[in-house]
């Protein structure tokens, strides 16, 4: 099964996640999408709740009918010890075995990727798909790049508008808009 391990902060989820999702499944040919949030950063990134970000990914899941789940491995292995790639997919590796996974990560993180723990053997043992993000280019030919960009959304730009209290129309899916202020989720201190 070829399956998609897309991780990251998701905090919180946004649309251009949940495209994400879409692209993979239907763009790229992938049986399934796990996301992956980060239980603790590895650089230190301050995060919202585990349990929050994980039921929010629940809710940009759920259109996508069981394609799409939401992998919990960081805080299984993890727990206060920062979150390793390479840890992750050893570890779902052993435990699913015929599963052919793709590291899936936004061009915006291209240049952090040689800081990632043992980045030259997990790039190595798995194959990475580069998402496209506006102002992110992707220019070296040796990584697999999406063929479309995603939209210009952030999650930073969606926890400063929660915390303003603008809409968030058009940014996260209504499930996480609804999810977002009903716990007051980034509501300004």
């Amino acid at each position: 099964m070829k399956i998609a391990l897309f991780g990251g902060s998701f905090d919180p989820p946004h649309l251009a996640h949940q495209l994400a999702c879409l692209l993979l499944l239907e763009g790229e040919g992938f049986e399934r999408v796990w996301m992956l949030p980060t239980y603790r950063h590895a650089f230190g990134k301050q995060l919202s709740p585990f349990a929050a970000r994980v039921e929010m990914c629940a809710l940009c899941a759920r259109p996508f009918g069981g394609r799409v789940v939401v992998c919990e491995a960081e805080r299984e292995l993890f727990g206060d010890a920062p979150n390793r790639t390479f840890d992750t997919l050893g570890h779902l590796s052993a435990h699913t075995p015929g599963a052919e996974f793709t590291i899936v990560v936004g061009s915006d993180l291209l240049p952090e990727l040689p800081q990632w723990w043992n980045f030259e053997a997990l790039r190595a043992r798995a194959p990475f798909l580069v998402l496209r993000r506006p102002g992110h280019p992707a220019a070296d030919p040796s990584w697999r790049t999406s063929a479309l960009d995603l939209p210009d959304i952030s999650s930073t730009e969606v926890r400063r508008r929660a915390a303003a209290g603008l809409p968030l129309t058009g940014l996260v899916p209504g499930s996480v808009a609804a999810y977002i202020r009903a716990r007051g989720l980034y509501a300004a201190g």
